[in-house]
């Protein structure tokens, strides 16, 4: 595998601190943003277990916030805005120590051809992948039954859900694969020349982002374990993240907007 980071900073003694420092940092932008989600999806799935088995239960991810229309959208709004917070903590980091982040993760338009091609590819294959876990766990009693949204229907639906799908594409891809891997080798430097190292990396990258979907129960944290495997090894095969955003954006998009469809297309509809 290819290096996508370049050598870490080091401090006035010697770089113990500096590795330190990045560690709790990575901490804290964790516990600001996914890591604390996996947190509570784990407690929410402990919950279901106690409540009722899982094939009785349902999920919302993206849920109407009120009853009236401009507090609803306000609160959809506002949901996705500051969601993107840690987005722009870790950006701002990065520019802080002197990088550009928008060129090392590949978080650009430098190669829109070649992004989009490999967004669309990985968009079925993942797709394709989701459905098969999804009707096997719900047929299995292992995952509950999900709504990607409830959404009252208005004139902005529609551009608030899309909002939404960029806002966790952004989110779980910048923080989970293109900052969370930069800063690993800044702390453990062996990853530059370890492929055992980095398949560790990938595997705890991909572990934490099937944590924090554990809330929908087992079959989409382990679909999501597999996703970011598939995503993590192609990050460091190719050393940008903007497939990944792309691919990321379009599965939310299609699950935000049209999810009853594509299961009745698949011939799912008893999963409705």
């Amino acid at each position: 595998m290819t290096s996508t980071t370049p050598p870490s900073h080091l401090s006035a003694d010697g770089g113990a601190v500096s590795r330190r420092f990045y560690a709790w940092e990575v901490g804290i932008v964790l516990a600001l943003s996914l890591g604390r989600s996996a947190v509570y999806a784990v407690l929410q799935l402990a919950e279901r277990l106690s409540i009722a088995p899982l094939s009785e239960q349902s999920a919302t991810v993206q849920r109407s916030r009120s009853r009236a229309e401009f507090f609803d959208f306000s609160y959809q709004l506002l949901d996705s805005l500051f969601a993107l917070v840690p987005v722009t903590l870790v950006l701002y980091l990065l520019f802080l120590h002197g990088g550009n982040p928008f060129r090392r993760w590949g978080l650009d338009f430098r190669r829109p051809g070649r992004d989009w091609a490999l967004g669309a590819g990985l968009f079925v294959l993942i797709g394709l992948g989701t459905l098969v876990v999804y009707a096997a766990g719900r047929g299995l009693g292992l995952t509950v039954q999900i709504v990607p949204s409830d959404v009252t229907e208005y004139w902005w639906s529609a551009p608030v859900l899309l909002l939404a799908a960029l806002r966790h594409s952004l989110l779980e891809e910048v923080i989970m694969v293109a900052y969370l891997f930069d800063r690993a080798r800044r702390i453990w430097p062996q990853l530059a020349t370890s492929t055992a190292a980095l398949w560790l990396l990938i595997l705890a990258s991909a572990a934490l982002r099937g944590a924090y979907h554990l809330y929908q129960g087992f079959g989409p944290g382990f679909g999501n374990l597999v996703m970011g495997v598939i995503f993590g090894w192609l990050y460091l095969r190719y050393g940008r993240v903007m497939p990944l955003v792309i691919a990321h954006f379009l599965l939310d998009a299609t699950a935000f907007l049209a999810f009853p469809l594509v299961l009745t297309s698949f011939g799912l509809d008893s999963l409705l």
